[in-house]
């Protein structure tokens, strides 16, 4: 494929459309801090009305919430939570609060902060985790902040983020929701190692029934057809000349679908028998249906009984990327395993799922940045392909999350052009962001060390670090002697 070249402000309209997109979303996360500010001074006013006795204040919390919370249109349950996070927000995240101020980050980041951040107890530590967590948010999605602010509050408070996932691990349940128009709604909650295998194993047997139907369509409407028989028509008797297993005189080879022929022949002595069945149509099933479709399949029958092959099928297994510090697989210490994707999980998973797999990977990271520097693998295979899933763990599209195992790898300088198939030019995009790259004015160029920065048509750039030094966490004092760090995941 030819590279499009991008030429800054060569699309005025879409800069100006951009620009303005820009600053109203700044306007709206200005507003959005300010109702933080007054939610906080709601409490302070509850706690002014009744200082004196704790129950008065509760009562006097709960009229507040409900005075807003009819003026909001909101449940007073939901403005009593918000009051809560709003003052933790100011007491606890003053640069989470200031950055929300000057537009930098919105609503959505915020939470995400919060909710990663909230248990950490020591003051250093937060401050640490509240630092990264700013520089983190104004540079991407609040579902990509997600999992690494959360991978980051493990990193700094272990045993705290250890006791939350013990907690939670108590809390896995399942539950259903009735929807409109005869749906419900299933929900599982699980641990996320398992989450993920099951969203990935049914992801590759929808795949799998979507390539089988295909050929099955193929089988069917690529054989032999007589001539002047539409392809709806599977071995109709007598096309073409001679009998049918039956006897019946042959049809002469001008005959249509419904007899008639140039020839005259006698219609009181000719039976024609042409056999029909229905029209086989590819599965127009989107990933999504037939994911839901195999897994009340895979519940109720214990097999994908309507959807192909069942022993092609039970030989897919899920596939999960889990990395785990060397020190905490050994039990030295408690630094967070954590699986791609997500965020921190619990060792004694880890552990486990290290002691199943067939082969694992040892990751060299830098000290000081946590970005990659090198794979090995304690058995033969393709490694500088390990070494790029390492590295990328999703496309490499600023916000994009899509795995790597479902992305392709680009030369960021085409082979064509003489592009290295080397780490250093190599790549996970998406298909969607791949043909972005390809077929538009977006360019890309590596920066070193895995650090991509995408240009826009409008000559913008975005940067996009690898996740490992998007979370990594250094330390006070490192050590200025130490190489990388190893970790390993399978």
């Amino acid at each position: 494929m030819g590279t499009h070249v991008s030429t800054p402000g060569s699309w005025p309209e879409l800069d100006a459309l951009v620009s303005e997109m820009l600053e109203t979303r700044r306007a709206i996360a200005r507003a959005q801090a300010r109702e933080s500010q007054l939610l906080s001074a709601a409490v302070d006013l509850a706690i002014a009305h009744r200082p004196d006795h704790r129950s008065s204040s509760d009562i006097a919390m709960r009229e507040i919430s409900a005075e807003l919370g009819a003026a909001m249109r909101v449940s007073d349950r939901t403005v009593q939570t918000r009051m809560g996070d709003a003052v933790a927000l100011e007491t606890r995240f003053p640069a989470v609060l200031s950055a929300w101020q000057e537009g930098r980050m919105d609503a959505g980041h915020v939470n995400a902060i919060l909710d990663a951040g909230a248990d950490i107890q020591d003051d250093d530590a937060r401050r640490r985790f509240e630092a990264m967590a700013v520089e983190i948010a104004c540079e991407t999605t609040p579902a990509l902040l997600r999992g690494h602010a959360k991978a980051i509050a493990a990193e700094l408070d272990p045993s705290s983020t250890a006791e939350r996932m013990r907690h939670a691990h108590g809390e896995r349940r399942v539950r259903v929701f009735d929807l409109d128009d005869g749906m419900a709604r299933v929900l599982a909650d699980l641990p996320a190692t398992l989450a993920y295998a099951i969203a990935d194993r049914l992801t590759q047997m929808a795949r799998a029934a979507q390539t089988d139907e295909a050929r099955d369509v193929g089988s069917a409407s690529g054989g032999a057809l007589g001539a002047g028989v539409g392809s709806d028509a599977v071995g109709s008797p007598g096309v073409g000349g001679g009998s049918d297993a039956g006897g019946s005189p042959g049809v002469s080879s001008g005959s249509d679908a419904d007899g008639e022929s140039g020839e005259s022949r006698d219609t009181d002595t000719v039976h024609e028998h042409v056999v029909t069945r229905p029209r086989v149509d590819a599965d127009d099933r989107t990933i999504d249906q037939l994911r839901a479709d195999i897994l009340a399949d895979l519940l109720l029958a214990g097999a994908p009984a309507a959807h192909g092959d069942g022993d092609a099928f039970a030989a897919i297994t899920a596939h999960v990327q889990v990395t785990v510090p060397v020190l905490s697989l050994a039990g030295v210490d408690e630094s967070p395993a954590l699986l791609a994707g997500y965020g921190p999980i619990d060792l004694a998973t880890a552990r486990r799922l290290c002691a199943d797999a067939a082969g694992w990977d040892r990751v060299l990271t830098h000290p000081l940045t946590g970005g990659v520097l090198a794979v090995d693998r304690y058995r033969p295979g393709a490694d500088l392909g390990r070494f790029l899933t390492a590295r990328d763990e999703h496309c490499r599209f600023p916000g994009c999350r899509r795995p790597a195992r479902r992305c392709d790898i680009d030369h960021t300088i085409d082979a064509a052009f003489g592009g290295e198939t080397s780490e250093g030019n190599l790549a996970h995009f998406c298909r969607r962001h791949h043909t972005l790259k390809h077929a538009t004015d977006w360019t890309v160029r590596q920066l070193g060390g895995g650090v991509l920065e995408w240009t826009s048509p409008t000559g913008r750039p975005y940067r996009d670090r690898p996740p490992a030094m998007v979370r990594f966490v250094p330390s006070s004092a490192p050590d200025p002697r130490a190489e990388h760090h190893e970790h390993a995941p399978f």
